[in-house]
């Protein structure tokens, strides 16, 4: 896996050098970065668990050249550059489409969608946000993310991260995120970008536009006049396109003529709605608005970049939290916090394109990732072939 991230998605000069911020090291920086990279693959998140893998036999099956202990790892992260691990994300993410890894996608999403995460009782860093109850009593402190996803490609790769504080918010911290996100990955890597309905503003749409990217984003009651305009319209008409998604029964109403909001610098705008009918009965009802035409994307593929939003939840902050110990706070200082997410991201970034592309080779059916998880903790405990030479 190592020798995949160094020389198949071109990270060996990270991996050699990852922004070192330490004065004097005694430790070289290589030993600790992998070492936290192989962690989250194994899904060890603490840094005790790592401070143990690296003082058992499994370290020389780990490729670490020496043993350390959880201090180093909390002084290492407080003072690594998150810069380098952003640029390494974007890199990976880069070469692996050069090697063909989203060529059965015809189009490329990026989603953006923000969370919660890390939970702790006092506030100890900038990134510590109040939770209060309903009487304004303080409760707990959180720390709140957005993330960036690769979504539409059937390979959903995280690729940045932006916290932030108590006197930011989600959108703006999106919109800081989506700009540098396509400056890393440049500007002709994505298609479109998906999102829900507290992106759907003109600002954020057009800075999306300025980015070169088309926009999809949920409509809601925050855009009321077109909200209305919408239902209106399409209460009045059968659906015009009938298909199945899965086990469910889909209906679409697709109009492209609707006028934008007075801030909104379009010259129309395309409004979807869909009834997702599933086998137990229930419904589900969706508006959607874009600024793609109905001559450059039909109804059913605009119905799936729209479902290509949900990926972010479920193969991004689902898989991050629960498997990968995102909600864990390895060592409680804002640049460590950061750089714990963003190490996690990467992890999850090289496990995802080893285990679904580089080990899929051949007519076998991939692994799954506990499988692959399951595979690696035997390699580390097997123990050497004797020589007999």
């Amino acid at each position: 896996m190592r020798r995949y991230a160094r020389d198949c998605l071109g990270l060996k000069a990270y991996l050699e050098d990852p922004g070192e911020g330490r004065l004097r090291p005694q430790i070289a920086a290589r030993h600790l970065l992998w070492a936290l990279l192989f962690g989250h693959v194994l899904r060890e998140n603490s840094y005790h668990g790592v401070e143990w893998l690296v003082r058992s036999s499994a370290r020389r099956a780990m490729d670490v050249g020496r043993a350390f202990g959880d201090d180093a790892l909390g002084y290492f992260t407080e003072r690594l550059d998150p810069e380098s691990t952003r640029l390494a994300l974007s890199t990976a993410c880069r070469q692996a489409k050069r090697n063909k890894a989203f060529d059965n996608s015809r189009w490329i999403g990026l989603a953006v969608d923000g969370t919660s995460s890390g939970r702790s009782t006092d506030s100890l860093c900038r990134w510590c946000c109040p939770a209060l109850n309903e009487e304004g009593a303080v409760l707990c402190h959180l720390h709140h993310l957005v993330l960036v996803q690769i979504v539409g490609t059937g390979l959903s790769l995280p690729v940045d991260i932006e916290p932030y504080g108590e006197n930011d918010s989600e959108y703006a911290a999106g919109q800081r995120l989506l700009e540098r996100a396509v400056k890393y990955l440049g500007p002709r890597f994505a298609d479109y970008v998906v999102a829900d309905a507290k992106f759907a503003t003109a600002p954020f749409l057009h800075t999306v536009s300025a980015l070169g990217l088309k926009a999809v984003a949920r409509l809601k009651a925050n855009l009321p006049e077109l909200s209305q305009a919408a239902q209106k319209r399409f209460d009045s008409q059968p659906p015009q396109v009938r298909f199945t998604h899965g086990r469910d029964h889909i209906e679409v109403w697709d109009a492209e003529d609707f006028d934008p909001w007075e801030s909104l610098q379009w010259t129309t705008v395309r409004v979807l709605r869909y009834r997702q009918y599933k086998p137990d009965g229930t419904v589900i009802e969706a508006y959607w608005l874009t600024n793609f035409t109905i001559r450059e994307l039909c109804s059913e593929s605009l119905f799936g970049l729209a479902k290509s939003r949900w990926e972010v939840e479920n193969q991004g902050f689902n898989d991050a939290k629960n498997r990968y110990g995102m909600e864990h706070i390895a060592h409680h200082d804002a640049n460590s916090v950061l750089v714990n997410w963003l190490l996690i991201t990467l992890a999850l970034t090289i496990e995802r394109l080893y285990r679904l592309r580089y080990l899929r080779r051949g007519n076998h059916p991939p692994h799954t990732a506990i499988q692959l998880v399951r595979l690696l903790w035997l390699t580390l405990g097997a123990s050497p072939a004797a020589d007999s030479s």
